[in-house]
C-alpha cells in the first residue's frame, strides 16, 4: 500500500519537482526532496493543513509565494517528467523514507552551514548542500505516520 494515494499526472509533477530541486544533489538528494513532499501531505498540521493532493502540495503559497523555490523561478521545473525520476518519485509516494528527510517538513540550500533550527525547527542533518528539519516534538503527529 503506497503511503499517499497518488495519479500519474501526480507521479510527473513530483519528479520535475524533484529533479528541479535536487538534480545536483544525484538520485538520493532527489529521494529526500520527494519525501518532503509526501510528508508535507500527510502532516496534517502546522502550515499543511487541508492539503490533500500532490499538486496542492507543490503549488501551496505561503507568505505570497510558492512554497518551493523551483516553482517559483520556474527553470527545471517546467521541463517534461524524466523516466528516472518518475521511477524516483514512485518509490517515494510507495514507500520511500531515510534520514536526514524521513520526518522532515522543510528543508533549504543556506550555502553555508545548515543553522539548529528553522523557523523554530529543530535541525535532523544534511545531506549535500540541503539542510533538512522536522517539526518541533509534539507539534505534529501525523508527519509520523508510516
Amino acid at each position: 500500500m503506497p503511503r499517499v494515494k497518488y495519479t500519474d499526472s501526480d507521479v510527473a509533477l513530483m519528479a520535475r519537482m524533484m529533479r528541479a530541486e535536487a538534480e545536483g544533489e544525484g538520485a538520493l538528494g532527489m529521494l529526500m526532496v520527494g519525501n518532503v513532499i509526501v510528508n508535507r501531505l500527510k502532516a496534517g498540521c502546522l502550515d499543511f493543513q487541508g492539503l490533500t493532493s500532490i499538486p496542492d502540495v507543490i503549488y501551496q503559497v505561503q507568505g505570497g509565494n510558492y512554497s518551493f523555490e523551483a516553482v517559483q523561478k520556474g527553470n527545471v521545473f517546467y521541463n517534461r517528467a524524466r523516466s528516472k525520476e518518475k521511477r524516483l518519485a514512485k518509490q517515494t509516494l510507495d514507500y520511500w523514507r531515510q534520514h536526514p528527510s524521513k520526518f522532515a517538513l522543510w528543508y533549504f540550500n543556506p550555502y553555508d552551514v545548515c543553522p539548529p533550527t528553522w523557523y523554530g525547527q529543530p535541525f535532523t542533518g544534511q545531506f549535500k548542500q540541503h539542510c533538512y528539519y522536522e517539526p518541533e516534538a509534539n507539534t505534529c503527529e501525523g508527519v509520523y505516520r508510516w
